[in-house]
């Protein structure tokens, strides 16, 4: 039997037992793999910091590593074990910014992990477990796993080590721990990753694991440090004499000493965690600031003066004569920077050896520095053996500068000299021609130079491509005779005759054709329209089938070529043909006849883009254009901050990029900047404006053909895209701007980098010409005198997107098909939660005016401003007594308006809105929808779970369509008699208000309603007017549903 005091001499003996043991937590840190590269290079050097129970410890840094292994332990002492499981552990990953070119002054966040001691094993029980890094935000963006060993044991203390018991401190003198400490120098403050944290000069060390460094112990008199959570990380500390800014870490002693720091806030600190500000002002454009254009010395004006000019070396090498004898002569150019091989050369048809012919230009990046002291080293070598034929060296301070629009450098002829130690008589000789210039990217030479920062040349040199023309072929089929109908009908069956038409990858089929009994032929008058592409090289194959039975039977069919169709600019007629059909199942020649009328439509628009961002509207027919209002420049200067999308070496992410605008008919490509996270481009482009409410598109794309075998076909990853609307822009403004470049993919919101442009919109403004577009019609004639259905407009608009994708592949280099769908939304038309959102969104921002004039006039009948309403009460007998004022009032308010919201116009050109897009903060579910195949390919149970979500919505908005059906058929009721009552009162007071209205002055009744509807609230009911009551208790029809 347990006695009182002896269940007291158990506890006591337990807490006897407890202060000899001390509990010890280890994180072992093993490795991590596939991290985040955040260094700019392509990878990372990332380093682990853990938290646990006020104690704070990190790894050593691995450079550059995005798989890296550290198997460093970390010891951690519970400081009270009985409630170990409600303390949590926090492991976070952070790049090192000391080990590579990060921008920033924090490092970089790489990811992190909560655990809590309910988590923990016991030593000899534990295991290795990979945890997948978690966001420390919403617009964070991490990936990969870390691999941790976690587990704890009891360690059992001698009598010397056991801590002192502490006596409670007397009153009015200090803390124990002020007891302690007393004496210390005084300590500083750290700020690290948003964490504000205490510690003194010095201290002795306590005892830990060897691979961790303390940091130092808290001081009580530290100031006390107060962070304010706001957008800025700002540090506010308060104190009488002035602190360090930052505590430099000793440098670790031996290679195999870890950079690990320990950090405890001060008890009684004050401490906050900064929050990040709103990821909004990430995804914003920002404007860059305009940089004097340096590099080349020139009293001329560069004439591209959008983008940063880029000085170059260029040399070309045409020929040489006289050459030792050789198999395979071929050119070496090498600066202090590059090195370079010309292709093998070639010969003339009876020409000797000895000549060889290269017509080769290079284009070597320098700068100034080099110009000036570097060295131009142009040798001749002997393919097969190697043997050096000769070489030409030029100082590179001598070599001219070259300036557009001058006249292409001629080349000379220069003695090919040979080296000190070549004492082989013959081995040198001849001449070699060249010239060498210094110019920018706007040489004429430069399209197609070999460029040092672009090596593959067949991938990417810079292209301008242009869209094939497109016409809509109108095919109506009128009617069809003498055809061999089967016989063998049963009876009162009439056949089922339909038409198919085939144009390349198009087809399209009549409906039922009716048939006349009494001549036997078949009648549809029925339209159907192609897209059809210069050269106009296909046929259109026209079938004529019998569909009575299960297997369709072929009657006849004509093959017509599009070179024979009549071309038409406006709705005139054009006269119906007879086609004779062939090859039908009678087996004779003649199988019948069709009656056809075929037209190419040149007065439309073929839509390639969808309708809210095209970026042209003019005709087909280049006879309807009319004259263009102005020029749009765009300089492509760069890219910042890429992510890699490409492994190159163990650890190291690579990017290829290129970026493609389209704008109209004309699409232009840049060169491809190879192992480049932020390229430089430079290159201007120009468009003729002829409607300025058009869109120019931006796309930047990591190039992976040039890296693909023939067999193969890789397709380009997409980067980002942007879009400018030209009439946003002002005339012949330069708008110099970053954009986010951003992606959507099934994980959620991707920043991919930023992309740098400079825009302007020449253009004279406000003349009769610009401002006379404005009142044109949007589309061409043709459009409105005989439109096109929206479901039809959309199937063309996919062919046109088609044809454009197969002809634009054509070219060299190639602009895949991945890129031209990207470039003109094709998928803009699929079916997505997310923009199901988004555009409801926009419905209730467009009626938010009504919802806050109505806020407004409510607040002024409750006279929650009484100063407002009596001025109110002013205005409105002014106007009622003046009403020819009431117009011109409301345009003068509609000015007043227009000028005060000048203060708050866009300064820059507006890019991707992620808030209006709703792809912040998007369900997972709803994306992987939004990114599903047509037809889905996603299991039964998933189709269920989406079909029922889609039910519910569906629900709501049918409520909403039956509220407003509900009230338009109470309005009806007012004089339907639905309700005979209710129509009776209704036209009794419509007969007392017509009597009033004949005999009391108009400006009485309207002065008596308005002051009736602004009276005081103490004249008013607080419940609703009898007019709505009577309105409410109209009769509809939704009682006669089922």
């Amino acid at each position: 039997m347990t006695t009182p005091l002896n269940l007291q001499q158990q506890q006591h003996q337990q807490l006897q037992q407890a202060a000899r043991t001390v509990r010890r937590v280890v994180v072992e840190v093993v490795d991590a793999r596939n991290l985040l590269p955040k260094d700019g290079q392509g990878s990372s050097s990332p380093y682990v910091v853990a938290d646990f129970d006020g104690q704070r410890k990190r790894t050593t840094t691995r450079f550059k590593e995005l798989n890296p292994v550290w198997n460093e332990p970390m010891e951690f002492i519970v400081s009270d074990p009985e409630n170990m499981e409600f303390e949590e552990l926090e492991v976070e990953v952070y790049n090192d910014r000391k080990f590579g070119n990060a921008s920033g002054k924090k490092n970089h966040f790489l990811g992190r992990v909560k655990l809590y001691g309910t988590q923990f094993a016991r030593r000899g029980e534990e295991g290795l477990v990979y945890f997948t890094l978690e966001k420390k935000s919403v617009f964070s963006w991490v990936r990969g796993e870390i691999g941790l060993k976690i587990y704890y044991y009891d360690e059992l203390l001698p009598e010397d080590d056991r801590p002192p018991q502490v006596p409670p401190p007397e009153e009015g003198g200090p803390p124990p721990e002020q007891e302690q400490e007393r004496g210390r120098p005084h300590g500083v403050t750290i700020v690290e990753e948003g964490r504000v944290f205490e510690g003194p000069g010095t201290m002795e060390p306590p005892q830990m694991h060897p691979h961790c460094m303390p940091f130092p112990e808290p001081q009580p008199h530290s100031p006390r440090v107060v962070v304010v959570e706001s957008p800025p990380p700002v540090v506010h500390v308060h104190h009488d004499p002035p602190q360090p800014e930052m505590m430099q870490y000793p440098p670790p002693v031996g290679p195999a000493a870890a950079e690990v720091r320990r950090m405890q806030a001060v008890k009684g600190e004050r401490v906050r965690i900064l929050k990040k500000p709103n990821g909004a002002g990430d995804y914003s454009p920002k404007v860059i600031p305009t940089k004097q254009h340096g590099g080349v010395e020139s009293e001329r004006v560069h004439p591209y003066d959008l983008v940063e000019p880029m000085q170059y070396l260029y040399v070309r090498i045409v020929k040489a004569r006289g050459l030792a004898p050789s198999e395979g002569p071929y050119v070496k150019v090498r600066t202090s920077s590059h090195y370079v091989k010309s292709k093998p050369a070639s010969y003339r048809p009876n020409e000797s050896n000895d000549s060889p012919e290269w017509n080769q230009v290079f284009a070597l990046s320098c700068n100034k520095t080099d110009a000036n002291t570097a060295t131009l080293e142009i040798s001749v070598w002997d393919s097969p053996s190697e043997n050096f034929l000769g070489g030409v060296c030029f100082d590179l301070s001598d070599v001219p500068v070259r300036d557009p629009p001058d006249s292409p450098l001629a080349p000379q002829w220069y003695r090919l000299d040979g080296v000190a130690a070549d004492q082989i008589p013959g081995r040198v000789s001849g001449d070699i021609q060249l010239s060498v210039w210094i110019g920018t990217q706007s040489d004429d030479a430069f399209a197609e130079a070999w460029i040092s920062d672009a090596p593959y040349v067949a991938h990417t040199r810079s292209k301008v491509y242009q869209s094939p023309k497109l016409w809509y072929l109108r095919v109506t089929v009128i009617e069809a005779q003498d055809l061999s109908i089967a016989p063998n009908l049963p009876p009162l069956t009439a056949p089922e005759v339909r038409v198919k038409v085939q144009l390349g990858f198009q087809s399209g089929r009549t409906r039922r054709g009716s048939m006349n009994h009494h001549s036997l032929s078949f009648h549809w008058n029925e339209d159907l329209l192609f897209v059809a592409g210069e050269p106009l090289e296909d046929s259109m194959i026209l079938l004529v089938e019998d569909r009575t039975s299960k297997e369709p039977a072929l009657l006849g069919h004509v093959v017509i070529p599009l070179t024979s169709i009549e071309q038409r600019i406006d709705e005139r007629h054009v006269p119906a043909k007879w086609f004779p059909l062939e090859g039908g199942g009678g087996g004779g020649s003649y199988c019948g006849r069709v009656h056809l009328r075929l037209c190419l439509e040149g007065g439309y628009h073929v839509l390639d883009e969808a309708a809210h961002v095209c970026s042209d509207f003019r005709p087909t027919a280049k006879q309807l254009w009319k004259p263009p209002i102005g020029i749009l420049e765009l300089g492509i200067l760069g890219a910042r901050g890429l992510l890699p999308m490409k492994t190159k070496g163990p650890g190291k992410g690579s990017t290829d990029a290129y970026c493609v605008a389209k704008y109209g008919k004309k699409w232009v490509r840049t060169r491809t900047v190879t192992d480049s996270l932020d390229p430089r481009w430079n290159e201007q482009y120009t468009w003729q404006v002829y409607d300025p409410c058009t869109v120019l598109t931006i796309g930047v794309f990591d190039n992976w053909r040039m890296f693909a075998d023939v067999a193969e076909d890789k397709p380009d990853c997409r980067i980002g895209k942007v879009r400018i609307r030209v009439s946003t822009l002002e005339s012949n403004r330069i708008y110099t701007n970053s954009y986010p470049l951003l992606v959507l993919t099934r994980s959620g919101l991707k920043k991919m980098g930023e992309i740098e442009l400079a825009v302007r919109f020449a253009c004279p403004s406000l003349l009769p010409d610009t401002c006379a577009v404005y009142g044109q019609p949007l589309l061409p004639r043709m459009h409105y005198l005989r439109p096109l259905g929206v479901a039809q407009q959309e199937a063309l608009r996919g062919a046109a997107t088609k044809m454009v994708a197969q002809w634009l592949a054509r070219s060299e280099p190639p602009l895949g098909h991945e890129v031209v769908r990207y470039m003109l939304d094709a998928d803009s038309h699929a079916w997505s939660m997310r923009k199901s959102k988004a555009n409801w969104f926009r419905i209730v921002a467009v009626l938010a005016w009504a919802v806050g004039l109505a806020k407004w006039l409510d607040d002024i009948r409750r006279w929650r401003n009484p100063i407002t309403t009596v001025l109110l009460h002013v205005l409105y007998l002014v106007l009622v007594w003046y009403p020819d004022l009431v117009v011109p009032t409301g345009f003068l308010y509609v000015v007043l308006i227009g000028i005060w919201y000048y203060r708050f116009r866009p300064k820059i050109p507006a890019g991707m809105d992620t808030r209006l897009s709703q792809s912040e903060a998007v369900d997972p579910d709803e994306l992987d929808e939004e990114f599903d195949t047509m037809p889905s390919s996603k299991p039964a149970e998933v189709i269920r779970v989406r079909y029922d979500r889609l039910r519910m919505l569906a629900a709501r908005v049918q409520t909403v369509l039956g509220d407003f059906a509900t009230q338009g058929e109470r309005v009806q009721a007012l004089v339907s008699w639905r309700d005979p009552r209710a129509t009776k009162l209704f036209i009794g007071v419509c007969l007392v208000i017509t009597i009033i209205l004949y005999t009391v002055p108009p400006k009485m009744v309207a002065v008596a309603l308005g002051f009736y509807f602004l009276r005081h609230p103490m004249f008013r009911d607080p419940m609703p007017p009898a007019s709505l009551n009577f309105f409410r208790r109209l009769p509809s029809l939704s009682d006669r549903l089922m």
